[in-house]
Order: C-alpha cells, then structure tokens, then sequence
C-alpha cells in the first residue's frame, strides 16, 4: 500500500531545521515512507550535514541565500516542486517536534474523513513545546476533549484596501473533527493531489498566505477539518530569542531587489485579485466548484462588505 507521505519544509535562518527533520524521521512508525523537500534559506549551506543524515536519500534539498529570498510563499512554492508523487502531503514549519507513531496517526485521521469528503484537509494551529536550558523537550498534551477552531481577530477589521486577516484559535468540545473555513499553514494535511491543484502562489509574501489556501481549496471543492488531535508541537518562541530572523528584519531586506515593504503590498494587491475573481485565468485562482458568495456564507467573512461575524 502506498502510505509515503511528502513533507514540505521551508525554513528560513532557522536553527532547529536538523532537529524537525530527525524528529519527523525518528518519531515516523514507517520511516521508509517519509520524504522531505526542504528549501532552506539560510547563510550556510547545510547540504554535508544533510547527507551525514541517515535518510539523506529521503530528503530532496535546495539551498537559497537568505538575500535571494522573496519570502515564505516563494520559499513554500519552491518546495511544491520537489514533490514526487507521494500519496500524502504534509506541510509544517522547520521548528516543529512530532509525537511518536504521528504518521500513522494522520492517515487514520484522514481516512476517517473520507467518510465525509471526499476532499478533506486537516489543518489548525498546533499547540507549542518548549526547550530546556538542559535540552529537554517539553509540552502539554491537549486533553482530546475540544477542538481548536480558526476564527479572525475580533481586534482586526477589513476594508477595500486591505483584505489581509490574522486568526486565532478557539477551543470548541467536540469528539471528532469539525469543518473550518481557515488553514493553518503550519499544519496542513492532505492527499498529495492539493499541490496539484492548489499550487502555492509565489506572488504572496507572509498574511494572507492561509486565506489564499483556504479560499482556493474551498472553490475548488476541498474541505478544511479542524482535527481532534494535533500529533505534532510547533516552537512558537525559542527562549531568549530576538525577532531577528523574520523574513522582513534587520538590513538584509535593504540588499534585496524588492524590499520587504513592497513584497507585503504586492501580497496584499494579490489577495484583492483572488477574492475579487482578477486571477481566475491563472492556475492561482478561483476554483469553480464553489463560488467565493458560498464561502462568504460558509466563513461569516464578508469581503465585499467588509464584515465579518463570529469573530474572537
């Protein structure tokens, strides 16, 4: 049975990209069937360390100078072209620690699902961990009793000159997956068919990345489920570190050909065209299996008339 599983890993000047390719190998139950693209956007070429590993010839590696970057999108859109057919996809970020068994444990999920769509996704945000000054990995696991739901700012409006919104997570009790309007995209679970047709558009810069992944994907037919467990941890802050390594801080976004400040208005122009139909020629827009009013009801996000309801 073909279980193997693509793992889309772009990391930018980010320490911990060995240590969640070893966690994602080790912690897989069926390790032969784990494959990574990792575009690494750093001032080292990590390509020796990467063949030292023992799965190096599981890892398809590209390394990009971090002056050459044009941000996560572009990073992301890179890695969908090292994907090779793998039955799944998974995409997280390249600070992440996996449970034991976490493979396995998604597709299971994920078959479960198919009982309801025949499209679904399985995406929110993760709960964190923590590294201890002696190494130790550390992190509560969720109850099982609720599921974390996204849901826009409440402290965040829309209006004709900007459409970008941020999420947050709520917790809903619930005993099994429930439908969502917004992907997470540090935590994105599907059949290998989503890089086909939900190409990452290398065009956006940071916010608005996951609208643009989740109004795609709901056009074009694919369901967003918001799982009952999350088999994985994000690193949301590493102790004692600065904010230095976004894409958009310090002077090498001045050494760029674009800047961060006109990389975040072109994402934002590039939101406004998907959602107002202006892209729909191209392989970045619309789908026509829904239509963007049916996501506006299904969201509560009204982006012609800028309101928005339930938000948190």
């Amino acid at each position: 049975m073909n279980n193997t599983i693509f793992i889309s890993l772009a990391s930018y000047c980010d320490d911990m990209l060995e240590f969640t390719l070893k966690s994602a190998f080790n912690s897989a139950k069926n390790k032969e069937n784990i494959f990574f693209g990792v575009v690494d956007q750093n001032h080292v070429n990590s390509r020796d360390t990467i063949k030292s590993l023992e799965f190096s010839n599981q890892i398809r590696y590209c390394h990009i100078f971090p002056d050459d970057s044009l941000g996560v999108s572009w990073a992301r859109h890179l890695c969908f072209s090292l994907y090779n057919n793998e039955k799944y996809f998974l995409q997280v970020d390249s600070h992440t620690y996996f449970e034991e068994n976490w493979d396995e444990n998604l597709i299971i999920q994920y078959k479960t699902l198919l009982g309801k769509s025949s499209k679904p996704i399985i995406s929110t945000y993760p709960y964190g961990f923590s590294i201890e000054e002696n190494n130790e990995i550390t992190f509560k696991k969720p109850s099982g009793k609720t599921v974390l739901l996204l849901r826009p700012k409440k402290e965040l409006k829309i209006d004709k000159q900007n459409l970008v919104l941020q999420f947050r997570a709520k917790h809903i009790t619930s005993s099994e997956a429930i439908l969502g309007c917004h992907i997470a995209a540090g935590f994105l679970f599907a059949n290998g068919d989503f890089i086909e047709e939900i190409p990452y558009d290398p065009y956006l810069y940071f916010h608005g990345e996951e609208q643009s992944l989740a109004i795609r994907s709901f056009t074009k037919g694919w369901d967003i489920y918001h799982p009952k467990w999350i088999p994985l941890y994000h690193l949301y802050k590493k102790a004692g570190t600065k904010y230095e390594t976004h894409h958009w801080s310090g002077d090498i976004s001045k050494q760029r050909d674009f800047d961060w400040v006109y990389l975040q208005k072109r994402a934002k122009d590039r939101l406004q065209k998907l959602i107002y139909g202006k892209l729909n020629s191209s392989i970045y827009g619309l789908g026509k299996d829904r239509t963007i009013d049916e996501y506006i009801k299904f969201s509560g996000i009204d982006y012609f008339n800028y309101t928005i309801t339930d938000s948190i």
